[in-house]
C-alpha cells in the first residue's frame, strides 16, 4: 500500500531549512527543429498544470510554482545539454522533457544523472531509454516505441497490408521505432521489403525514394519527423508516383503534415499515443479555454508530466529530487482516489491529509516497470486534409 508520510518527510526541512517560496520546473522541448509545430501546445500543457498547482496555494505549505522554457532542438544534443545545464544553474527542482529520444538520452546521461535531477518526458519513446541506467531519475508519460511497433503492425494487418517498405530518420528514435515495426509486422506474417534510413534537412529525397520504390511494398511506412525529412520523403514519393498512401507513426502525426502535403495525403493513416475518457475530455475543454489545442500530440502527456512532478513533491514533503523521485510511482498508480485534469488542488489536499491518490490525468496515466507509461494509442486517418481519430488501441 502506498505511504504518504508527510509528517515524517517534513523533518527533512527541519534539518535543511524552510521551504523555498517558488519551485521551478524546467521545460525542455524542441521549439526549433523537426517537431517545432508540436512543442508550443506541449509547453502550454505543462504550464497549465504548473499554474493550476501554483494558484491553489496548497503545494508544500503555500509554495508557488513556475516553469522555465528552453530549447532542445529535438535532434541537437549539444544545444539540449547546454540548455539543460542552464536549467540546473537556474535552480530547477525537476524537468519536464526532453522531447525527442536522442536529446533525452543525452540530457539524462550528461546532466540529469550527474546532478541527481528528475526528468519526466512526455514524448521520448525510444525503447533504448527503457534499459538505460538512470538511477531512478527518468520517467515518461508516453509509451515506448516497442509497444507502438506492435500497434502499428496490428493496424496494418487489419487494413489488409501484406508488405511494406520502411524508412526511418537516422537517429535513436527512428532506428528503435523501425526495428519495432519491422519485427512486429514480420511476427504477424507481413513482409518488409526494405528498411532504409533517411537524413533530415535534405532538399531532395528522390534517391531514397528510388531505392524504396525498387523494393516495392503495398505501403510506405515513414518513421520520421513531420516537419523535416519525413515530409520530404512523402512529397518525393508522391512526385514519383511510387505510393499514394503512407503509414504514419507518431513522429509524423500533427496538423502540419496534411497542411504541408495537401490533399494527396488523404487516406494515409497511423497512430500516436492518446487515450479516451473523462481525463482527455476535461483537459481538452481546459486547453480550449486556455487558448491552445489540448488534443495536439503529446500535449496531454506534457500536462501529466508536470503534474506528476509536483504531486510527487507534495507526497514526499520535499522539492529535493533525491527524495521525491521515490513518490512518483506512488501518486501515478492505484490504489487511491482517482485524479483528473482540473483536480490538482484536490489531489494536493488529499495527499496532505495522508490519503492515497491514483493520478489518471489527461492521458490515463499508468506507470509500469522502470517508470514508463503502459500507454494507449489513438488511431489516425487523414480525411479531407485533417487528422481524424478513428479508434483507439
Amino acid at each position: 500500500m502506498k505511504k504518504m508520510l508527510m509528517a515524517t518527510t517534513a523533518a527533512v526541512f527541519v534539518a535543511t531549512g524552510a521551504y523555498a517560496q517558488d519551485v521551478k520546473l524546467g521545460i525542455i522541448f524542441g521549439f526549433t527543429g523537426p517537431i517545432e509545430s508540436l512543442t508550443g501546445p506541449m509547453a502550454s500543457g505543462a504550464e497549465m498544470a504548473i499554474t493550476e498547482v501554483s494558484e491553489s496555494g496548497l503545494l508544500l505549505d503555500g509554495m508557488t510554482a513556475s516553469g522555465m522554457r528552453v530549447d532542445s532542438g529535438c535532434i541537437d544534443n549539444g544545444l539540449a545539454v547546454s540548455n539543460a545545464e542552464r536549467l540546473i544553474a537556474d535552480g530547477v527542482a525537476g524537468i519536464v522533457g526532453a522531447d525527442c529520444s536522442g536529446v533525452t538520452g543525452a540530457v539524462l546521461q550528461n546532466v540529469a544523472i550527474p546532478n541527481g535531477m528528475v526528468m519526466i518526458s512526455p514524448s521520448a519513446t525510444s525503447p533504448g531509454l527503457t534499459t538505460m541506467e538512470d538511477n531512478g531519475l527518468f520517467f515518461r508519460t508516453s509509451p515506448s516505441d516497442a509497444r507502438e511497433g506492435e500497434v502499428m503492425a496490428e493496424i496494418l494487418q487489419e487494413r489488409g497490408v501484406e508488405s511494406i517498405a520502411l524508412t526511418y530518420t537516422n537517429n535513436d528514435y527512428g532506428k528503435g521505432l523501425a526495428d519495432a515495426i519491422e519485427s512486429s509486422f514480420k511476427a504477424l506474417g507481413g513482409e518488409v521489403t526494405i528498411v532504409a534510413a533517411h537524413e533530415d534537412g535534405k532538399a531532395d529525397y528522390s534517391a531514397e525514394v528510388g531505392a524504396l520504390a525498387s523494393a516495392g511494398g503495398d505501403l510506405l511506412v515513414v518513421a520520421g519527423y513531420l516537419d523535416q525529412g519525413g515530409a520530404g520523403v512523402i512529397r518525393a514519393a508522391l512526385d514519383a508516383g511510387a505510393w499514394e498512401q503512407f503509414g504514419l507513426p507518431g513522429g509524423m502525426i500533427g496538423d502540419n503534415l496534411p497542411a504541408t502535403i495537401g490533399p494527396d495525403l488523404n487516406g494515409s493513416y497511423g497512430q500516436i499515443a492518446g487515450s479516451e475518457g473523462p481525463g482527455i475530455e476535461a483537459f481538452s475543454a481546459m486547453a480550449e479555454e486556455g487558448g491552445f489545442d489540448g488534443t495536439s500530440p503529446y500535449t496531454p502527456e506534457s500536462y501529466d508530466a508536470a503534474a506528476l512532478l509536483l504531486l510527487a513533491m507534495q507526497a514526499a514533503g520535499s522539492t529535493d529530487p533525491a527524495v521525491y523521485k521515490d513518490s512518483i510511482l506512488d501518486v501515478a498508480n492505484a490504489p487511491g482516489e482517482q485524479i483528473f485534469p482540473g483536480e490538482l488542488a484536490k489531489a494536493l489536499e488529499l495527499i496532505a491529509a495522508g490519503t492515497d491518490i491514483d493520478y489518471v490525468g489527461a492521458s490515463a496515466v499508468e506507470l509500469i516497470g522502470p517508470g514508463e507509461s503502459a500507454g494507449s494509442y489513438r488511431m489516425i486517418e487523414v480525411k479531407d486534409g485533417v487528422n481524424e481519430t478513428v479508434g483507439f488501441k
